[in-house]
């Protein structure tokens, strides 16, 4: 039983240290973020939505305003105390990887060879696979005075396969907003 507790332990560190999307932030600490009760989008920066599906604009969408609500904000259409724009960049990546086979060692780690000891070859195989990362930017602005009160930067991998991102998109979203100031409401 202390073995499965241990191994259980290893296993939850192993997921949280294996995160699929990487999350930085900053904010202006000056800011009391519970005094904000509404929100709206501003739209995409630069137009960077347009490398986007529209199905994965509505995903991201959706998702920022299921984080909103569950904050207890409440979305308006365009004058919300906060107002949220998003900025996206896909970069095409090249992932490397290197195996080494290392062959010639016998018994105990020792050949005889033609009247010597031998040690070895090694080989040496490079994989290269490419994937897109995502990069999602969220600005948040006080709606009076216009001043950035909030950014969320989000990297991850893209999934390319459509029905997959219908999950991974939200647990996405969710991931970055965890730090966002305001906290869920229970």
């Amino acid at each position: 039983m202390r073995n499965l507790n241990y191994l259980t332990i290893l296993i939850a560190i192993a997921m949280a240290s294996c995160s699929s999307v990487k999350v930085v932030t900053d904010q202006d600490k000056s800011v009391d973020f519970t005094q904000y009760k509404t929100y709206n989008f501003l739209g995409w920066q630069d137009d960077s939505d347009k490398m986007l599906s529209s199905f994965d604009k509505k995903r991201i969408k959706e998702s920022f305003k299921k984080e909103m609500d569950a904050r207890g904000m409440t979305y308006a259409e365009e004058n919300g105390d906060i107002a949220i724009t998003l900025f996206v960049v896909v970069d095409q990546q090249t992932s490397t990887t290197a195996y080494t086979d290392y062959y010639g060692r016998s018994y105990r780690g020792y050949r005889r060879y033609r009247g010597g000891w031998g040690h070895g070859y090694a080989t040496t195989t490079y994989t290269e696979e490419d994937y897109l990362q995502g990069t999602l930017v969220v600005d948040v602005f006080d709606g009076d005075s216009k001043d950035q009160v909030w950014q969320g930067i989000a990297k991850s991998t893209i999934d390319e396969n459509p029905s997959r991102r219908e999950k991974t998109i939200p647990k996405k979203i969710n991931a970055l907003m965890k730090k966002f100031p305001v906290s869920p409401v229970k």
